[in-house]
């Protein structure tokens, strides 16, 4: 506990104790944040904080002294496990302010008995704003959003401006988008974070909208949001007198930048992050996914909330961290612009077709460090020796990748991508990596106060202070020695004690020794023993004074090492963020190669053209699961459509897919969506070939569930997908729709199937998937001049079900649904009784009334009941005792004339 923070010490005027009023002047300040208030080894919380805290994070509530006439309650927890407890509370949805210890305890006592250790918050923890790697998922980005609202025009859709920092990185972005698309905006960028002025934050739309996307949210003063004072903190921040070579942003997308860097520059209490060159993600360059899209293709994550079971996951052959985190961004962000796509996939096609630099540059880049946390944590005075030791190894990797690339260059040719990328790894600063591993010890410590991590030889005085620190002994013997070799004293000692510190003690006989000439001067006396004499000399006062402040001077020297040093990396910041990028971006190429290699991914054909042309187009997912858990091979299938077409001869611009349940219509719907998302994201796709022409939205609507949260039951979930999809989609959009209409009254269900396919068919002139259990929608495809029918194969085999997992152009002949109930386990009664039903249907063409069927069916009680097992038939136990192999030809057909009689009898 540090000094003057006893309950013991003299209270205030007012009752309260110094360190009491300390802290409620600091909570006072962070009202809205749980106070982690430090004292000595703890961080402390009092109070309601302390309430909130035990409970989250299941610790113990005390109590430590009393303010106006109550127990205080009090929690704590130990410094050095704090980011555990940190992690817990962020997760929960708390801000926490951290309240340090800002000078050292025993220069508070230089101010008197009651003076309480100065302490001030040094930084405020959200969900948005942490930098730790123990609070980070590593191969994830950690985004923190400003959303800002256009001044609308009367009768204008309202449009948003979103700016996106994570400050583990600094990777910038903006963006604008109209409300309509906010909801895919957000779970494109998953952002951690969002803040937003009081007029937003009191928009209960806005707001639901927000917590779907699962992102806490930051009311901000409307101030903040000051696109003038946005323009000139980047212009500062980027050193430049003007942003144009970084894109075009609007004056909502500066104000929202404002938002963001006033927010982040609060919470870090004045530290400015490291910002790379925004980058403008503006509307027509990437493919627009909606949430419930990407919710339904799984792109980063699974239905289950995971990234396990995503197709991030399936694709992911990265080796670094900061690889995963831009493929995850780049499969969330899928391009449209045809050159940029084919360049992507340029570079994966020549890695793929390089295995021996493949692997090569994939072992080097397993070397390569985290580079632009380590420099975020250094930016905000977080880092820690091993950060700067990550900078020289990282830097060292660049290096080594560069001279490789360009090397395999000189015989094979870059292409532009992977040119770029050795340039900046060629770039990366040596001299910071020089200094670094001159200064550096080969072993760091976690933290710098440890000391340690400056290599012996680097500084001279802090190798004496060292050795001062470490081998005092040694310095006393030798010191001991050279005055009895002096004196000629052999007995001569040099001892201490806590009263005179260091002192020379000789024997009452040899005492004239030092105090005659020539010693006199040398040797001072202090005190005389019975037997003894002690002496101390200004060589060992000075001596025991290097001794005594060896260590602190040792670790202060160390510090100031460590300051300069990361000076020296800060300085070279842009070209050390560039390099971090080109490591990043190469790690995620050489990784998709290596998916193309592995899995048989072949590059798609990326054209203006509205073509949609995939030969044995595979699932990613199902595919590798099959593989791992059954050891079996997915089933390819053909995918042909041409938007607009208008030309029998030519492939449809609608295809409906007719089958059975469990038959793989979900499969084939998604499969082709998801290559789409592949090929626009410069991916190999998993297909024989692939020809698509860029696709400007993709929607999916394959399952839904209830929203009971906002009172939507499943029908009017998939009503509000549908209802998104007929009013966005353009003749160059994808759709994926599957069995729409299906939660309400039949008739009902294909009407609006019906409508639906002829608006997308008619008005949207889409690309489009459309599965459907409504046969009657074959009809429809039949008459549609771009439309076909589709089936998924299925055969019976003994009154059994055989799904083939194949897709032939037309109609399916019927639906299998008793076959799939009978695999579902539906007892035999209840499929005897469905088998009955559908009969008496068929036979009134689907159209019969509910008084027909009671009339014309027997009541399911009647129905007869089933045999028990243990009970066979005189059917059975006539064939139990033939034997066919002993058989006569007469004695068989006597056999069957038998068999032939029972069966009329049971009947």
């Amino acid at each position: 506990m540090a000094s003057g923070d006893t309950q013991s010490q003299p209270r205030a005027a007012d009752g309260v104790t110094p360190m009491m009023a300390q802290y409620l002047e600091i909570k006072a300040a962070n009202a809205d944040s749980l106070l982690f208030y430090r004292m000595g080894d703890f961080y402390e919380m009092f109070f309601e904080d302390a309430a909130i805290a035990s409970r989250a994070l299941g610790i113990a509530l005390t109590k430590r002294g009393k303010h106006l006439g109550e127990d205080i309650p009090m929690c704590g927890v130990p410094v050095h496990a704090a980011d555990d407890y940190l992690q817990r509370l962020i997760a929960l949805g708390h801000r926490v302010a951290v309240c340090e210890q800002t000078e050292d305890p025993a220069e508070a006592k230089k101010r008197g008995a009651k003076a309480v250790v100065r302490r001030d918050v040094v930084r405020l923890v959200t969900p948005g704003t942490l930098t730790e790697e123990s609070l980070l998922d590593a191969r994830a980005h950690n985004f923190l959003t400003a959303l800002f609202r256009e001044p609308q025009r009367e009768g204008a859709e309202p449009r948003f401006a979103l700016a996106s920092i994570d400050i583990s990185t600094g990777e910038l972005i903006a963006a604008t988008c109209r409300l309509a698309d906010l909801p895919g905006e957000l779970a494109r960028i998953r952002p951690c974070e969002i803040l937003s002025g009081e007029d937003i934050a009191g928009d209960d739309g806005i707001r639901a909208l927000i917590g779907q996307a699962g992102a806490a949210l930051t009311p901000c003063p409307r101030a903040h949001f000051d696109s003038v004072r946005g323009e000139r903190a980047l212009k500062e921040r980027l050193g430049v007198a003007a942003l144009d070579a970084f894109g075009e942003f609007s004056r909502a997308e500066l104000a929202a930048m404002a938002g963001l860097l006033t927010y982040v520059e609060i919470t870090q209490v004045g530290r400015a992050p490291l910002l790379r060159p925004p980058r403008k993600e503006g509307a027509g360059h990437l493919l627009v996914i909606d949430a419930a899209t990407r919710a339904n293709l799984e792109l980063v994550r699974s239905n289950q909330g995971t990234r396990a079971g995503s197709l991030l996951a399936a694709i992911d052959r990265t080796v670094t961290a900061a690889g995963a985190r831009e493929l995850a961004g780049r499969l969330a962000s899928p391009l449209t612009d045809v050159a940029a796509v084919n360049a992507r996939l340029d570079a994966v096609g020549y890695f793929a077709d390089e295995p021996r630099l493949r692997q090569d540059l994939r072992d080097a880049l397993k070397a390569a460090p985290d580079l632009a946390r380590a420099l975020a944590r250094l930016a905000f005075g977080r880092g820690t020796p091993r950060d700067l030791g990550a900078v020289g190894t990282a830097i060292g990797a660049a290096h080594a990748l560069a001279a490789r690339l360009l090397s395999a260059g000189e015989v094979l040719g870059l292409p532009h991508e992977l040119m770029g990328i050795a340039e900046r790894l060629a770039q990366a600063p040596s001299d910071v990596a020089d200094a670094l591993a001159a200064a550096l010890a080969e072993e760091l410590p976690v933290n710098a106060r440890d000391g340690g991590f400056v290599r012996p030889g680097f500084e001279p005085d802090l190798d004496e202070l060292r050795a001062l620190r470490d081998g005092s002994r040694q310095v006393i013997a030798g010191l001991q020695a050279t005055y009895a070799e002096a004196t000629g004293v052999k007995s001569l000692k040099v001892r201490h004690n806590n009263v005179l510190g260091y002192f020379v003690e000789v024997t009452a006989l040899h005492a004239p020794t030092l105090t005659g000439v020539p010693h006199a001067e040398t040797f001072i006396h202090r005190q005389t023993m019975a037997n003894a004499v002690r002496f101390s000399t200004t060589e060992l006062a000075e001596l025991e004074s290097r001794i005594t402040s060896a260590a602190e001077r040792a670790l202060a020297l160390e510090l100031d090492t460590f300051a300069k040093l990361t000076a020296a990396v800060l300085e070279a910041e842009h070209a050390l963020s560039a390099a971090s990028a080109a490591l990043a971006e190469l790690d995620h190429f050489a990784g998709l190669s290596e998916l193309a290699v592995e899995q048989r991914y072949v590059r798609p054909r990326i054209d203006e053209s509205a073509v949609f042309a995939i030969e044995e187009g595979r699932h990613p997912m199902v595919e590798q699961t099959l593989r791992r858990e059954r050891s079996a091979d997915f089933i390819g299938n053909d995918c042909h459509l041409c938007g607009g077409a208008g030309d029998r001869n030519a492939a449809p611009s609608a295809l409906v897919v007719t089958g059975p349940n469990m038959g793989g219509k979900s499969t084939f719907l998604r499969q082709n969506a998801l290559i789409v998302v592949l090929a626009q994201a410069g991916a190999f796709v998993p297909a024989k070939t692939a020809h698509i022409g860029v696709v400007d939205r993709l929607f999916s609507r394959v399952g839904a569930a209830d929203d009971l949260a906002r009172g939507r039951s499943t029908f009017m979930v998939e009503m509000v997908e549908a209802a998104a999809i007929l009013n966005q989609a353009t003749p160059r959009s994808f759709v994926v729709l599957d069995e729409i209409g299906r939660g309400t009254a039949t008739f009902d269900g294909l009407s609006i199937a019906w409508a639906a396919l002829e608006y997308l068919h008619e008005v949207n002139k889409s690309r489009v998937l459309f599965a459907t259990h409504y046969h009657e929608l074959t009809a429809l495809a039949d008459r549609l001049p771009d439309a076909a029918n589709a089936t998924v194969e299925a055969k019976e085999w003994r009154d059994e079900i055989v799904f083939l997992y194949r897709v032939k152009m037309g109609a399916a002949d019927r639906s299998y649904g008793i076959h799939v109930a009978k695999l579902a386990g539906l007892p035999a009664p209840v499929l005897d009784r469905a088998s009955a039903v559908l009969a008496e249907l068929e036979k009134a063409d689907g159209r019969p009334k509910p008084a027909d069927l009671a009339g014309d069916l027997p009541l399911f009680q009647a129905a007869a009941a089933p045999r028990p097992a243990d009970s066979p038939s005189k059917l059975e136990q006539a064939l139990r005792g033939y034997n066919p192999d002993g058989m006569t030809p007469k004695e068989a057909l006597d056999a069957l004339y038998r068999l032939k009689g029972l069966t009329e009898d049971d009947a």
